[in-house]
């Protein structure tokens, strides 16, 4: 199991450690593992954009809770973004899982995504393919069905970006990518 400590750290320094993470989600007895090549941070009550930043909502509770919880909303009614908490308890921060490469459980992310490309490259077929659902919320990392299994040895080269999809605060560069054809060493998993 991975030390989660890292989590407990502000949002946008949380979010680059987490690129070259793997990711794995077990539902109904089938496991797909991704490797986290773009993510995205939420500051809180100090980030415009972020769920967190009007009030504490039945919705954003789990985004209150420790760090490694996971927070997943629906998106346009329609996809599930799963977000990792980061930042200490009762300070909302959390780290948008925006795109991944699958890396095992090729065949069910296709089954999930019902297609053969694109399987996890934007938020709501991250969740998607990974099987997470609203009832995922609230879980803990390696408590329920999503566990983050080993981070990289060496942080891969990055971009730094401005945010996607968002009003305010849009020009914060906290979207963080894993630069193209960037070559991933083996994970740690330890």
């Amino acid at each position: 199991m991975v030390d989660l400590s890292f989590l407990e750290q502000d949002s946008p320094v949380a979010a680059v450690a987490l690129l070259g993470a793997v990711v794995t989600s077990t539902v109904d007895g089938e496991r797909v593992s991704v490797l986290l090549n773009e993510v995205e941070a939420y500051l809180g009550p100090d980030d415009p954009a972020s769920h967190a930043f009007r009030a504490r909502t039945a919705r954003n509770e789990p985004m209150f809770g420790l760090a490694g919880t996971i927070y997943v909303y629906r998106s346009y009614g329609i996809h599930w973004c799963i977000n990792i908490v980061t930042g200490l308890r009762n300070d909302p921060q959390a780290v948008l899982l925006r795109g991944a490469d699958v890396i095992e459980g090729t065949d069910v992310a296709i089954e999930r995504r019902r297609r053969t490309d694109h399987l996890a490259d934007g938020p709501g077929k991250l969740g998607q393919a990974l099987g997470v659902t609203g009832a995922v919320s609230g879980t803990r990392l390696g408590a329920g069905p999503v566990a983050l299994v080993s981070c990289a040895d060496t942080l891969p080269p990055y971009e730094a970006t401005p945010r996607v999809g968002v009003g305010a605060a849009h020009n914060r560069r906290w979207r963080f990518v894993t630069k193209k054809g960037t070559k991933h060493r083996a994970p740690n998993t330890g």
